[in-house]
């Protein structure tokens, strides 16, 4: 930690990663919660796919199941937010209709929704787990952005370019912000202060 700051503190928060698949979520939630942990915060991941494995392993993909999953992704975080960690989830939550049920369960004060906004060609150059190209066999019914529409939020409280900016600008990006709305403190040394962007030159 740099010498002009004595501490840097949260009482919990949920930054809530929404895009399609291939945008570059779970990317970028491992690598901010990583850094998180270097400031010797609590951080945690809940990865969609993941917990599709385990907590949401009876769930489907039709739309009340959809609703389901994220609804129980939202009350987990909750549980983490309150305990005082910084819950990042990486869902792709396509509907604002689950962005803002997840916001109700959680509370405005503490959600920050992130739009990963990266443009459905890219996502399927990368399709790293080749669910675009099975979903254009027709092997996969009503796959984001093949067959069911990703609906980009309006108003999300930060947007990340993610074909244009590395992981480590997008992990700058959501510290910043969370510090800037408070969901950081950070306590400088007397007589000290720097910006908040201090921030990227450390736990890399």
């Amino acid at each position: 930690m740099d010498r002009a700051v004595e501490s840097i503190t949260s009482s919990g928060a949920v930054v809530w990663l929404t895009g399609m698949s291939g945008a570059g979520k779970s990317t970028i939630a491992r690598a901010l919660v990583h850094r998180l942990q270097t400031f010797a915060l609590r951080a945690t991941t809940l990865d969609g796919d993941v917990l599709r494995t385990g907590l949401n392993s009876d769930l489907g993909f039709s739309e009340a199941e959809r609703t389901e999953n994220l609804r129980r992704v939202a009350h987990v975080a909750a549980l983490f937010c309150k305990e005082g960690f910084i819950a990042v989830t990486a869902t792709i939550s396509p509907e604002p209709e689950h962005r803002q049920n997840a916001r109700r369960i959680i509370g405005s004060g503490t959600f920050v929704e992130v739009f990963v906004d990266t443009p459905l060609e890219v996502c399927e150059q990368r399709d790293p787990k080749g669910l675009y190209r099975r979903a254009r066999r027709g092997e996969i019914s009503q796959f984001t952005g093949v067959g069911s529409p990703y609906h980009a939020p309006a108003h999300p409280d930060l947007t990340l370019h993610t074909e244009n900016s590395s992981v480590e600008r997008c992990v700058d990006g959501i510290i910043e912000h969370l510090i800037c709305e408070g969901h950081i403190r950070i306590r400088p040394a007397a007589g000290q202060w720097r910006e908040p962007a201090y921030v990227r030159a450390h736990g890399r």
